[in-house]
């Protein structure tokens, strides 16, 4: 890009002491802006061709010293944005040299991505996803005004130091482990993504800033562990209903908030004339496809008529997600389990102790947790004593050793 700086009388606006104001033109890829230096001069004294007051007077020198020093300021603006390596036109030149800021700021390229997530729930978002998203956002707030003292920080500002900040303040402040630091970053990145998209970054910065994670440790139910829990008589109503949710989400690998909004219509009756759960996934929209296995359905039967079900339209009487858990510790107690339950850990079960160490191909598992990548499901792919037991004995039978 090259750009043309000139200086021409604005005679449209003279004065009544007949002077004229100097006016800047400014030229970059066709495109002309003016604006006024506040100079005003005698026409007389006014040289066309050299842009400049003529003759030698104190009075012209300091006249035409302030005109070069502005053409040397629109110069240093057009090289700084140059050197930047991004997109600018003459407007950006033009509201830099008048002191406005053309800068955009992470704070508010949050709210952008968060706009869209906002305008989208439901097409490709979930309010799950705006709420973390809003947690990311304020704790980079809290981060601004506690490290910084500000409440906006510029986008060209944002570097190693300031990334790598942020971390040390995730991990002091809250406490958050590598992997709940790795979630505030993961969402800081995309919207730096989104920045660099719109053409107000040249690269993002996270280039430069490797994010660790350690490898999750997902609990979840041995088989002798489900069985246990499957077998304990339960007294307390609202303990056993709860059981059974639990139960269920075991057997089709469901989330919590996909169990909530079962209904009738997502029982579906396949081309293998079994039953099938169809739902689509409360966190990222992708479809569920779970073919129901017999315990989850007498669970369903169970409770085909229980008046909570029927006059929300529902499958099961599911609680808050807050009182499931705290009722689940106590089931814990009750059945003799050590481990914490929850239900994630149901979803966990299925994916590990009720289907892979089965033999389910790990992509078949990953349809029917509805995750849009393997990657996820392989998270969950471990390999118990049990099934390295079962396979090297079949090995052993092949073998003959």
């Amino acid at each position: 890009m090259r750009i043309s700086i000139g200086f021409k009388l604005k005679r449209s606006k003279k004065r009544n002491d007949e002077s004229i104001p100097v006016y800047v033109n400014i030229i970059l890829n066709r495109r002309r802006v003016e604006l006024s230096t506040r100079i005003f001069v005698s026409p007389n004294n006014w040289d066309q061709a050299k842009e400049r007051v003529s003759g030698t007077s104190n009075k012209a020198k300091t006249i035409n010293n302030r005109l070069d020093k502005m053409a040397t300021n629109i110069l240093d603006i057009y090289n700084q944005f140059e050197a930047q390596n991004k997109k600018f036109n003459v407007l950006d030149i033009k509201n830099k040299l008048n002191g406005v800021s053309t800068e955009h700021g992470i704070v508010e390229m949050f709210d952008t991505y968060m706009n869209t997530i906002e305008s989208n729930i439901g097409k490709g978002f979930s309010a799950t996803t705006l709420k973390h998203y809003k947690t990311s956002k304020n704790r980079l707030l809290n981060f601004l005004s506690d490290v910084y003292g500000k409440k906006e920080w510029n986008l060209s500002n944002i570097g190693y130091k300031f990334i790598n900040d942020f971390d040390v303040y995730l991990k002091t402040k809250y406490n958050n482990s590598v992997n709940t630091a790795w979630c505030y970053h993961k969402h800081m990145k995309k919207v730096l993504n989104i920045a660099v998209a719109m053409d107000y970054l040249s690269t993002n910065p996270y280039v430069k800033f490797q994010v660790k994670t350690e490898q999750p440790k997902r609990e979840f139910l041995t088989q002798k562990e489900l069985k246990k829990i499957r077998k304990k008589k339960i007294e307390i109503e609202r303990l056993a209903i709860v059981r059974d949710i639990f139960l269920f989400a075991c057997y089709t690998g469901l989330s919590y908030a996909d169990i909530s909004k079962l209904a009738k219509q997502h029982i579906r009756t396949g081309n293998d004339g079994n039953k099938w759960i169809i739902i689509d996934r409360t966190k990222n929209g992708s479809r569920c496809r779970v073919p129901l296995l017999p315990s989850a359905k007498s669970i369903l039967k169970r409770y085909k008529n229980f008046p909570i079900n029927v006059s929300k339209g529902l499958l099961l009487p599911v609680n808050s997600n807050q009182k499931m858990n705290a009722y689940l510790k106590e089931i814990a107690d009750i059945g003799g389990i050590k481990k914490n339950l929850s239900m994630h850990v149901a979803r966990h079960t299925f994916a590990t102790t009720i289907t892979l160490t089965n033999g389910v191909p790990i992509e078949t598992v990953s349809k029917v947790l509805g995750h849009s990548s393997l990657k996820t499901t392989q998270i969950y792919a471990r390999i118990l004593d049990t099934k390295i037991s079962r396979d090297m004995n079949k090995l052993r039978t092949t073998l003959k050793i």
